[in-house]
């Protein structure tokens, strides 16, 4: 076997766990900080205004290009969904109706059987 202390294997694998553990000390120690906490809310304030430049832009964009919009899709589906939710309560109150009137079918005459007329004379097709 290889010894512990002239393996560079295993001199690496210690190092690079040294240099973790001082890493991330000093991470946790940073990210107590109120000053840490105040710089990433400024961050996420900045890209929240940076995102919401970028949304108008790109809507202005597809209006100039007589393109509807993401919200105006959103809308167009919530509307096709809504029609589609009608139509299919219409063909369900339809099917019930005509099993209801299958059902009672009271005062129609019945009609009468249908008979095979006889062929006409001198007019027969070939």
């Amino acid at each position: 076997m290889t010894d512990k202390i002239t393996d560079p294997v295993a001199l690496w694998q210690k190092m690079v766990g040294d240099m973790e553990k001082g890493f991330n000390s000093f991470a946790t120690k940073a990210m107590e900080t109120p000053e840490f906490s105040q710089a990433m809310n400024r961050a996420g304030g900045a890209a929240a205004g940076a995102q919401k430049q970028f949304g108008d832009l790109m809507e202005k964009y597809l209006l100039s290009m007589n393109l509807p919009s993401r919200e105006q899709m959103t809308g167009i589906a919530e509307r096709l969904q809504a029609i589609e939710g009608q139509i299919g309560e219409i063909k369900s109150m339809l099917s019930q109706m005509s099993a209801n009137s299958g059902d009672a079918q009271i005062g129609v005459a019945p009609r009468p059987p249908r008979t095979k007329r006889p062929p006409s004379e001198g007019g027969e097709q070939r």
